[in-house]
Parts: structure tokens; C-alpha cells; sequence
């Protein structure tokens, strides 16, 4: 058994991620292929197959040292049937029967969830959650993902929207429209997009002086990682974005976890990155609204896995599932 394999499989728009990995976690290899979107993405789970049986000759391992394949999907899934229900960019029409179609083309069983949802077990497997069984997975990128995991299981819901924290209320009132049609989510203010919005809105308000307003002068935009650097130098202006961000992260952050008292919450994505200068503020204010028995036992972290918090999160489903 210590020599066999799982499939970990992290299904993107334009790129697909795949990796063999070990019983105990570790990557053995890892590649990926184009997603290939076209005639309604019938070709998607074929060339999945096909790649993962030329690897396996590449390597010379047997096909029996692979034991099963987990999948991250981008979209809510019905993880009891394996069927994805929308998707905006593979091409699928709506209830594509995903789990079905890969495991006639492999011939292995197949486990789908959600891609966020994975990322969160990735890292309470092997990242920055450290096999705690509690966390909450905060993603902080182009929008705001989330991901669940009570007693080391995903909280899925009643039709598979557990997580959506990105689509919690930060502002009720008078908040920026959101993708998904509401007003004030927290994916207006903590996302990539979010903040250069609100940093935007301050350099037209509040004037033109400044390292930020001179990067924006310079290059006609500005970016998250221009504010975080420009605070983390001083910048009064990008010091005010940083302090308002992580007020709404914080707040919304210390409310989740009055709820679930979860053992770690786990910041990733391309946000993240900004690392101390985030955390640092953002934990200030979680401190601050938090219930203090929750305050003294859940703590704040940056993700560690990055690309591969994906695989190893299909890898991991596909493990408990087998009961492994």
C-alpha cells in the first residue's frame, strides 16, 4: 500500500493541474496540460485520462500504483453524485455528470468538490493548517473563495454553497456592487480588485501626494501589491486602505469564527502575500471583535502550499473517501 498512488487533479478554465501523490502526502510528480474548452468541453476528462496514462508510462509505474483520482472543480458541486452544477468557462452545459465521465475514461474511482473547497483541505492536510481538523480557508485573489472543514470533513450545505465568504455582508448599506449581484460583500473590499478599487476612490478624494500616487501618476494604475508596499513605506493614503481592508476582514473573519471556533483560519491566495503588514492589522482587528475564549484559541496564518494546495486537497478527498 505505501508505494501506491492518488491522481490530485485541480480543474482550471484555461490550465489543468495534475499530480501523483504519495499515501502520506508527499508530491511525486507534477505537471499540467491545457484545458481544452471547445465542443462543449467533451475532450476535458479524455485528455485528463490520456495525460495521466502517459505520465504513468514516462515514470514507468504501474497503472495499479494508482488507486484513485480527486478532483477540484471551479463551481458548486453535488459531491454525493459528482455533478458540477454550473460552469461559466468549460464549456459544460449546466448538471454536467463530471465524476461519471472521468471515471469511464480512467477507470478509477473519481471524488469532485470544489476547487476552494480543496485548496482548504490542501493546506489542513499539509500546509499551514497542520492537521488541524478545524479551519476555515480564507482565498484572497481576483475575487474572495472560502472553504470549511468541521472535524477535518468540507461543510458543504444543503446544495453545495457552504464557504461563500467572499459574499458575506461587509457593508449593508451604500456597498460597491458585487459579480453576484449584491452590494457591499467582502469581495468588493478584501479581493485583489477590491482593493485597488478603494485605493482608487481614496487617490481621487483625498489628493495626489504621496509613493502611492506617484506609482499610479507613473503607470496610469496601481496595483494591490503597489498598496501593500507603498504602506509597508510609510504611505499615509495606502496606510488608510490597508487599515480599512483589514477592519472588514478582520470584523467578518472574528464573526465566522464566533460561529465555528475553528483551530486556524488560513489566508491564501495572491492577496496574502503581502504577508505581515496584512496579517498584522487584519489579526488586530479579528482581535478586537472576536468572542475572547474563540480570541485565545483560533489563530491567523498564511497559507504555505500556494499551486499545490489544489492537488493535495483532490488528493486528500480522494483518500478519505476510500478511507485510506
Amino acid at each position: 500500500m505505501s508505494d501506491q498512488w492518488f491522481a490530485g487533479v485541480d480543474l482550471g478554465g484555461t490550465t489543468t493541474k495534475i499530480a501523483f501523490i504519495s499515501m502520506n502526502g508527499v508530491i511525486v510528480h507534477k505537471w499540467e496540460i491545457p484545458t481544452d474548452n471547445s465542443n462543449e468541453g467533451q475532450n476535458i476528462t479524455s485528455n485528463i485520462a490520456k495525460s495521466i496514462n502517459e505520465k504513468l508510462n514516462e515514470l514507468g509505474a504501474n497503472r495499479e500504483q494508482l488507486i484513485g483520482i480527486g478532483m477540484g472543480a471551479p463551481g458548486p458541486v453535488d459531491y454525493e453524485t459528482g455533478i458540477i452544477l454550473n460552469v461559466v468557462n468549460l464549456g459544460w452545459k449546466d448538471n454536467y455528470p463530471l465524476k461519471e465521465s472521468l471515471e469511464a475514461a480512467t477507470s478509477l474511482p473519481v471524488v469532485i468538490e470544489n476547487d476552494a473547497n480543496c485548496a482548504a483541505l490542501g493546506e489542513m492536510w499539509q500546509g499551514a493548517g497542520n492537521g488541524a481538523k478545524d479551519l476555515v480557508c480564507v482565498t484572497l485573489g481576483t475575487g474572495v473563495g472560502g472553504g470549511v472543514i468541521a472535524n477535518g470533513n468540507i461543510v458543504q450545505g444543503v446544495n453545495g454553497a457552504a464557504g461563500e465568504i467572499g459574499h458575506i455582508t461587509a457593508i449593508p448599506f451604500g456597498g460597491a456592487p458585487c459579480n453576484c449581484g449584491k452590494t457591499g460583500c467582502l469581495e468588493t473590499i478584501a479581493s485583489a480588485t477590491g482593493i485597488v478599487r478603494l485605493a482608487n476612490e481614496a487617490l481621487l478624494k483625498d489628493g495626489s501626494n504621496g509613493e502611492l500616487a506617484e506609482k499610479h501618476a507613473s503607470n496610469g494604475n496601481i496595483t494591490a501589491k503597489d498598496v501593500f508596499d507603498s504602506a509597508r513605506n510609510g504611505d499615509l493614503l495606502a496606510k488608510k486602505v490597508l487599515d480599512d481592508v483589514s477592519f472588514h476582514l478582520g470584523y467578518v473573519l472574528a464573526n465566522i469564527a464566533n460561529t465555528l471556533n475553528p483551530e486556524k483560519i488560513v489566508l491564501g491566495g495572491g492577496v496574502s502575500k503581502a504577508g505581515d503588514i496584512l496579517l498584522k492589522s487584519v489579526r488586530e482587528n479579528f482581535e478586537k471583535y472576536a468572542f475572547s475564549s474563540v480570541k485565545d484559541s483560533t489563530k491567523l496564518a498564511v497559507a504555505t502550499l500556494g499551486n499545490d494546495a489544489g492537488v493535495l486537497g483532490a488528493a486528500y478527498l480522494i483518500k478519505n473517501n476510500l478511507n485510506l
